[in-house]
């Protein structure tokens, strides 16, 4: 069999039609894939999204692209990505091709770990509270795995209980116990909670205290994903400029990130900007994975940038990431949306851990992206046309109308309402006679 080539000649010149046709070669999907990709009849219903949350009116469209190039750990890939700003997909795919001339991006992970906290007040000796609860580590944790037996059975469950004791906050002193846990290919709230949940009782009994939160932390930071870029100068050069001094650009750009907030908020947005269309596509909570990561990048006191960009001994640019990325392909918005079972199935991904190391790579290279346009014609010039695009389309503009418009306005660099309304109506009076 051919191995699979993400690297597709001219993807961006086809039509919607015609990539969904090449995507289902690449990875043989089947025709009702092909539907829950394209929003057909195999989409979202009404009467399906009504079970999934409450107060259903209807469903909500974004698009959904697919980011070629893509080289991780030697495997070829297309990442699903659904996202509304224009210009993510297209420089995520730019990335890729730039990293696979460094022989792609490599990933790792660390085991599935999450953390579930129950806090406990009005404790009256929290030292030896806490010396007491810790005692009882094997009771606490029979009576959690008892709460999901299924991710047991998988070798996961709860694995370890923390004690931290605060001995000052708004209210007073609290112990937070932290139960370890194992969560395998699934995101883990529900079973975490539950887990916090019933242990509660037995941690008031132990410490003399009370329990109020009950509830897991979005702060993995046991559950990290790694990925790492090489690009040579050579596939940097552009627009009059060496790759040498794209990669400067480049390493000033990051350098502001590294020292200051302000920067390093925009910078790991970028990041986020290819991390969370992914998640969105297969079903993701990409909040909870924001606020962790943004947690993380904070977890020195300061916040600063989640990557990490320098210059080897041969000269080339060298990317590295690791935050923390607490995602699921079994249970949730997974197991019930067609089109992230879709997007999982194009994703072939075998484990949670392949799908988190396939995110943070997208993220790098959005984080590539974007940095490789500050450092050169700057982040306007690719975004425009796209841009001018969603304008056309704004003031009314028909599909046979919007290229055209947008065209126009980007030649002459005005990317306004007024211009596109102007230009409308110019291409409708020369259409009438």
């Amino acid at each position: 069999m051919t191995p699979h080539n993400s690297r597709i000649s001219g993807f961006y010149q086809l039509n919607p039609f015609e990539r969904l046709q090449a995507v289902k070669s690449f990875d043989g999907l089947n025709d009702d894939d092909m539907r829950s990709l394209h929003g057909g009849n195999g989409a979202l219903s009404v009467e399906r999204a009504d079970k999934m949350i409450e107060n259903v009116v209807g469903t909500f469209n974004l698009p959904l692209g697919v980011a070629t190039n893509f080289q991780i750990n030697g495997r070829d890939l297309l990442v699903p990505m659904v996202v509304e700003e224009p210009s993510i997909v297209a420089g995520a795919s730019y990335a890729a091709k730039l990293v696979r001339e460094g022989g792609g991006f490599t990933t790792s992970s660390t085991q599935p770990l999450m953390i579930g906290q129950v806090q406990l007040v009005h404790v009256r000796d929290p030292q030896r509270a806490r010396f007491d609860i810790l005692a009882r580590q094997e009771e606490l944790l029979v009576l959690a795995n008892r709460q999901s037996t299924s991710l047991v059975a998988l070798g996961g469950g709860a694995k370890e209980v923390e004690v931290h004791l605060f001995e000052t906050s708004p209210m007073g002193p609290m112990l937070v116990v932290h139960l370890i846990v194992d969560c395998r290919d699934a995101m883990g709230a529900n079973a975490i909670n539950s887990m916090a949940e019933a242990v509660a009782p037995l941690l008031e009994q132990i410490s003399g205290g009370r329990a109020y939160l009950r509830i897991l932390s979005n702060l993995s930071d046991r559950r990290l994903s790694r990925a790492k870029a090489v690009v040579p100068a050579h596939a940097l050069a552009r627009d009059g400029l060496s790759g040498e001094e794209v990669i400067e650009g480049i390493l000033w750009a990051y350098a502001f990130a590294a020292i200051d907030p302000y920067r390093a908020a925009t910078h790991n947005k970028g990041i986020l900007n290819g991390i969370d269309p992914v998640l969105i596509a297969t079903g993701n909570d990409w909040r909870a994975v924001e606020a962790g990561a943004h947690a993380y990048a904070a977890r020195d006191g300061r916040y600063t940038s989640l990557s990490v960009w320098e210059r080897d001994a041969d000269g080339n640019l060298v990317g590295t990431i690791e935050m923390p990325l607490a995602v699921g392909i079994v249970g949730g918005a997974t197991k019930v949306h067609p089109a992230a079972q879709s997007s999982l199935k194009l994703l072939q991904v075998k484990s949670a851990s392949d799908l988190a190391e396939i995110c943070v790579a997208a993220g790098l290279a959005s984080n590539l992206a974007a940095m490789r346009a500050l450092a050169t014609e700057g982040i306007q010039k690719g975004h425009m046309s796209l841009h001018a695009r969603q304008i056309a389309m704004a003031v009314g503009a028909h599909v046979g109308e919007i290229d055209e418009i947008a065209r126009r306005m980007v030649e002459e660099r005005v990317i306004k309402p007024a211009r596109a309304e102007a230009l409308l109506v110019e291409i409708r009076t020369n259409v009438v006679k």
